[in-house]
């Protein structure tokens, strides 16, 4: 809560307090989690950098301060895109607010630039870049500025998975603008990211507060590689007609996908940084439109993004680090309704990227940080123990007990002493002069007489065979793990497998016992199965009758039909939550609907009598 002496002061000022601007403004009846701490921190001056997950009110900790503090909000932002969502968002709950950016309409940016000069604006968007260049700044020093608020702040750190060096630049603001609280925000960073914001943005006497990463409505998931695109449907197919993103290693493979799925009647978009603006612009429309698509798309695509209702994200693709991964996941599920995430993953995926870390011109000391993230991130997708507390473990969150949720957690995998067989692959492909890749060494395993084979007259190894009791899936499964474990490293244009000898060595002399994990058994299809919910792991969607579904459709329907006017997403009217209140409550006057979260004053009188309306022909 805020101090007795920031209230105070701010009603001998002649403003609302924060908590009085949360109810009127925004419809909450109280803040969440460390939202008032933040608030506090800056509405007595003082500078903050917060960590919050995806979905957690990060917004609302400087939008809140800005409005109560004398003066305009700026609000340092990387996308345009993120910068355009908020504008509208706080616009609908009667805020004036713009962003300067390339992309403004003539006519709007004079207005903008208007208010600013007049200060009537409560909070201005721009990026870095415009801040920094010309004489933005110059401008700024000349009107009071209330706070200002510096998103996506990993950004801003070399060891941040989306580093952008002019973010560094920003360290400059309390000699340009001095005596303006700052407040640096950011979903993922990791504790040495953190100290690197902080130092970065010459921010020594900043508060971090940092909030559980923890999201129990995502259902978190890992697979090794197979049917690739049989894996995908079967995910996607648990959200027909809602929307998902499905992140890909590289350009060709995000066409290759999403033309493979319209091919079987999905309504997939490729996006990623190849595109022309235009069609990078029309993707986002459909996308924000409330459309149920799938995006296919390169790691391009994402920051900013912040439609709440996505119900899946699938990685076709490992990511290089738990901060790349937590940032793409976190955009499922924004509105803490259950979603679902996969990552598929296979040994050369593993293998290529410690390739490409090796090939790195980085300074040693930078690649040293790289491989432990990489590291942590095979072992994140490998793990057998519940996968929700090795990924909290990546930014130095303790979760006391399994989450309960994940697939780990639901379908345990069993393991086993796969010493024997780990000597078994590692001797195979020694003995074949560590020259061939994985289906070969299988064939030779398993005694098969491919052409290859018998080529190389491998069939006369004495090891030839000595794996057929088991099938070719279980080697396969036992080389990735080993190429997990480091033991075995690609190579080669032909993804030759090859030992790495500090490694291998201990295992193969039996020096260095090896647990190994059975391929999961579990399909994802009984993976989607619901679970009950135990003591709060899950967060779920209010139910609802018969009668109250018909006035919930009816009022999305009405959603739709209004943002569609508007030009605006559907969800920055009302989201789906408040929604579902208002059919299950009923509220039959503007009095009572009111009283619903997320119905501020501003909603209210513009929407309050349609939405009465709508209630009484259901």
């Amino acid at each position: 809560m805020l101090t007795g002496a920031t209230q105070d002061r701010a009603v001998a000022a002649g403003q609302d307090t924060p908590e009085l601007v949360l109810a009127r403004v925004f419809g909450f009846p109280a803040f969440r989690g460390l939202q008032a701490q933040a608030v506090a921190r800056v509405m007595e001056g003082g500078d903050a950098l917060v960590l919050m997950p995806t979905g957690g009110g990060k917004s609302l900790c400087y939008q809140i301060p800005a409005l109560c503090r004398p003066g305009t909000g700026l609000v340092i932002s990387p996308l345009i895109a993120l910068m355009d969502d908020q504008v509208a968002a706080l616009r609908q709950v009667g805020v004036n607010a713009g962003a300067l950016h390339s992309e403004l309409d003539p006519d709007e940016a004079s207005r903008i630039n208007a208010d600013l000069n007049a200060g009537r604006l409560d909070l201005l968007y721009v990026s870095p870049e415009r801040l920094l260049g010309g004489a933005m700044l110059d401008r700024l020093s000349r009107i009071e500025i209330s706070v200002i608020a510096i998103d996506e702040a990993h950004c801003v750190s070399a060891w941040g998975h989306e580093f952008r060096p002019e973010y560094r630049l920003l360290a400059q603001l309390p000699q340009r603008l001095p005596g303006v609280p700052r407040i640096a925000l950011t979903a993922t960073a990791d504790p040495r990211t953190r100290a690197d914001i902080v130092a970065a943005l010459a921010m020594p006497d900043a508060e971090v507060l940092v909030a559980s990463f923890h999201r129990p409505n995502l259902h978190i998931a890992a697979r090794p590689k197979g049917a690739e695109l049989s894996q995908l449907i079967e995910i996607l197919s648990r959200h027909k007609g809602e929307a998902s993103i499905v992140y890909c290693g590289s350009r060709n493979k995000t066409e290759r996908i999403a033309q493979s799925l319209r091919g079987r009647d999905w309504p997939a978009i490729a996006f990623h940084a190849g595109l022309s603006p235009l069609e990078k612009r029309a993707a986002l429309i459909r996308f924000r439109s409330g459309e149920a698509v799938v995006i296919v798309a390169t790691i391009a695509f994402g920051m900013g993004i912040d439609r709440p209702d996505v119900r899946s994200v699938v990685h076709l693709d490992m990511p290089d680090s738990p901060e790349g991964y937590y940032q793409q996941i976190g955009r499922a599920g924004r509105d803490g309704e259950r979603s679902d995430t996969l990552l598929l993953f296979g040994g050369e995926d593993m293998a290529r990227a410690r390739h490409w870390l090796d090939q790195s011109q980085a300074p040693e000391a930078q690649k040293r940080v790289m491989s432990q993230r990489l590291e942590a991130m095979i072992g994140l997708a490998e793990t057998t123990g519940c996968r929700t507390q090795a990924l909290l473990a990546c930014f130095g969150e303790t979760l006391g007990k399994p989450c309960g949720h994940c697939d780990n957690c639901r379908f345990p995998l069993a393991t086993f002493d796969g010493t024997l067989a780990a000597q078994k692959v590692l001797s195979a492909i020694y003995r074949t002069g560590q020259m061939f890749g994985a289906v070969h060494i299988v064939s030779v395993l398993r005694g098969k007489q491919t052409e290859a084979v018998r080529k190389h007259r491998h069939d006369q190894l004495a090891l030839y065979g000595i794996g057929k009791d088991n099938p070719d899936g279980f080697w396969r499964s036992v080389i990735r793990q080993l190429v997990a474990r480091g033991a075995l490293k690609i190579h080669g244009d032909y993804a030759s497998l090859a030992l790495q000898e500090e490694v291998a060595r201990p295992i193969l002399r039996g020096e260095q016992p090896v647990m190994l994990a059975e391929d999961a058994s579990a399909s994802l299809a009984e993976a989607a199965a619901p679970i009950a919910t135990r003591s709060g792991a899950q967060a779920q969607a209010r139910p609802l009758d018969g009668d109250a579904e018909s006035r919930f459709q009816a009022l999305r329907a009405w959603r739709l039909e209004e943002a569609r006017s508007q030009k605006v997403p559907p969800y920055l009217i009302f989201g789906d939550a408040t929604l579902r209140d208002i059919a299950a409550d009923q509220p039959d006057t503007l009095t009572t609907l009111a009283e619903i979260k997320g119905v501020g004053a501003s909603k209210l009188e513009r929407y309050g009598d349609a939405v009465l309306a709508v209630l009484r022909v259901q």
